[in-house]
């Protein structure tokens, strides 16, 4: 994965990318993926009602149940920490997405919080409290720092983005989504899947494995804000789209093929819906001009393509 070099000037465009990650089918609202691409006269609308719910094979790392440490999130209290009391974080995960009925039934719990320091925590160690938040996309966020005792996570279930196998990239996502701009966040660098996978993202017998290397690659540093470095959390292998960390962030990309070449070197933390694909394709074969980047060969976009963050309602 070639890191993109820094230019001082880059080209605005006029189409926009409407960047809607975390679909959460425990809520009353669905939310969606989506791509608005703005020509001189057209506009294309891409979106979609209900979340993804991808077979075990297409989405490695369901067995993940993971939180982050020294942050308390508040909310309604679905079972109470100080009568239910478990031996570890994980189990205190698993226990609030038991509280869902099945793929496509309703959550009963979409966050947990617990106490796992012994000596931090005394007479409250173990306690496991599950939650619901009345905005899922907008938790209740109680207190972080070194001297927060709590480990807390969230679930959304099945669907674009992937709390419990990267719960710091989502909370990142979160508060960008939160801030309502992302000025300075873009879609800079586009590579087909050329003549070396098909439709389907399969590795085509005796292609070459790029270039071009099937993604798109974009950053998501916004203007205002400061970013912190994520810490490396589940790389299952890469496929068909999945969304990405380019090393510790703020760069990411998006695969338009299957990569087991690249034996799960990188942080995956969402997934863009099968029928939103099309969008990743159409902005793939966007004009670009050629580049070398620590020596590898890439593709850049002509005009950088600007994403936002913004957020879908559909009634139930």
């Amino acid at each position: 994965m070639g890191r993109r070099q820094t230019h001082s000037d880059l080209h605005r465009f006029t189409l926009w990318v409407l960047f809607l990650i975390a679909a959460i089918s425990c809520c009353m609202a669905y939310y969606s993926f989506s791509v608005s691409l703005k020509g001189n006269s057209d506009t294309i609308f891409v979106g979609s009602s209900e979340s993804w719910r991808g077979n075990e094979e297409e989405r490695e790392g369901d067995g993940c149940c993971g939180g982050v440490e020294h942050l308390e999130l508040w909310g309604d209290a679905m079972k109470w920490g100080s009568d239910f009391k478990l031996n570890s974080s994980e189990e205190c995960c698993r226990a609030c997405k038991e509280m869902c009925e099945g793929d496509n039934g309703p959550c009963l719990c979409d966050s947990w919080v617990f106490c796992g320091n012994k000596q931090d925590c005394g007479s409250r160690f173990g306690e496991c409290w599950l939650k619901k938040q009345k905005d899922a996309l907008d938790p209740d966020w109680r207190d972080s720092g070194d001297k927060v005792i709590w480990t807390s996570g969230l679930v959304f279930g099945k669907g674009e983005l992937f709390p419990d196998c990267a719960p710091h990239s989502v909370y990142y996502i979160l508060e960008l989504l939160s801030l309502q701009h992302c000025a300075g966040c873009q879609f800079y660098r586009a590579e087909s899947r050329g003549n070396s996978w098909d439709l389907q993202g399969n590795h085509i017998e005796h292609a070459p494995y790029g270039p071009p290397y099937a993604l798109i690659q974009g950053t998501v540093d916004a203007y205002g804000t400061v970013f912190k470095d994520i810490p490396q959390e589940a790389c299952p292998t890469i496929r068909r789209g999945s969304i990405a960390w380019v090393g510790s962030g703020p760069d990411f990309f998006i695969s338009l093929a299957n990569h087991h070449e690249w034996k799960k070197a990188y942080t995956v933390f969402g997934q863009v819906l099968p029928e939103d694909m099309e969008i990743v394709e159409k902005i793939s074969q966007l004009p670009t001009i050629p580049d070398v980047w620590s020596n590898v060969k890439v593709a850049v976009l002509e005009r950088p393509v600007p994403l936002r963050f913004i957020r879908m309602r559909k009634s139930p």
